[in-house]
């Protein structure tokens, strides 16, 4: 075997460049990749500094061509003046209402219900499961008018009740389904402790897997928040007077046959939406934790 310097240092000097180039192709992707990444969350996050910056612009230069991303000048007495067009904070209270109600029904009934899917065996579980599942592919548009009937019938319109009390019966297919499969990561070997203990089913949900499944609770809870807090189509159907409104038909008031209060309503909208931002980075970890422990249930 030839061990000569000069080969040696080909070899050495060939694999310094292979690796070299390697290292460069990676950094590369890399780049590109971030690059991407980048651009598309510009392109998603621009509807929303579009928003942000009418929200601070002088009536009358909203729709200036090419557009003043940095109003000139900031006003920002936009945000006092929509809180008085409109009964800002009584929107603001019924819709917290309706989100609090909704949400802890939501969060109790669907828990209960994905406990039972997921630790409790009786026959035909898995084929109710799969049947309730199956109600994912069902429109809403296709039972709106039933609900009406029913609730009318009912003397609920122009109540919360319609918008509220629906969720304290499963809380919906889908977060049942997330925690469902959530439940079906904790092992089986808690629960037969629990029951060498004394525990019954409910002391094993309330005792064992509750305080085990804070990330999906707080996964469901920012989907259920987030859907009432942001509902228009549903007060919309059930509330007719105004001093029930939520923020999502407030919006509404600042248009009229005269024209539309563009910056007030940006100002309004984002004052609306900033409480839901503010959420989600607060429990972005605990999001992020939930949705991904989802997808690990084997069984």
């Amino acid at each position: 075997m030839d061990t000569s310097p000069d080969l040696l240092v080909r070899v050495t000097g060939r694999a310094s460049l292979e690796a070299y180039a390697r290292s460069s192709y990676r950094a590369l992707r890399l780049v590109l990749a971030y690059a991407v990444l980048t651009g598309c969350a510009l392109g998603m996050a621009l509807p929303f500094l579009w928003l942000l910056s009418t929200s601070l612009k002088v009536e009358g230069t909203e729709f200036v061509f090419p557009p003043q991303w940095l109003p000139q000048p900031v006003r920002w007495q936009n945000y006092p003046d929509a809180l008085h067009v409109v009964p800002y904070l009584a929107y603001a209270r019924n819709t917290l209402v309706i989100t609090v109600a909704a949400t802890t029904g939501t969060l109790v009934t669907a828990s209960l219900a994905a406990f039972g899917f997921a630790r409790v065996r009786f026959p035909g579980r898995n084929l109710l499961f799969i049947l309730l599942l199956s109600t994912l592919m069902l429109p809403d548009a296709v039972t709106l008018v039933p609900k009406y009937i029913l609730f009318s019938r009912l003397h609920w319109i122009n109540t919360y009740l319609p918008l509220t009390v629906p969720a304290w019966f499963g809380g919906g297919a889908f977060n049942v389904f997330l925690l469902r499969q959530f439940f079906m990561t904790v092992p089986y070997d808690l629960d037969e402790a629990a029951r060498i203990d004394g525990a019954g089913n409910f002391r094993i949900y309330w005792s064992v897997l509750l305080p085990l499944s804070k990330p999906a609770l707080s996964a469901v809870a920012i989907f259920s928040i987030q859907y009432n807090w942001n509902d228009f189509l549903n007060p919309l159907i059930y509330l007719n007077q105004q001093q029930y409104f939520t923020l999502a038909l407030g919006l509404q008031f600042f248009q009229s046959e005269y024209g539309t209060q563009w910056t007030l309503m940006m100002a309004a909208a984002v004052m609306m939406i900033l409480p839901m931002v503010v959420l989600f980075f607060a429990a972005q970890r605990f999001f992020i934790q939930g949705i991904q422990l989802t997808g690990l249930a084997g069984r």
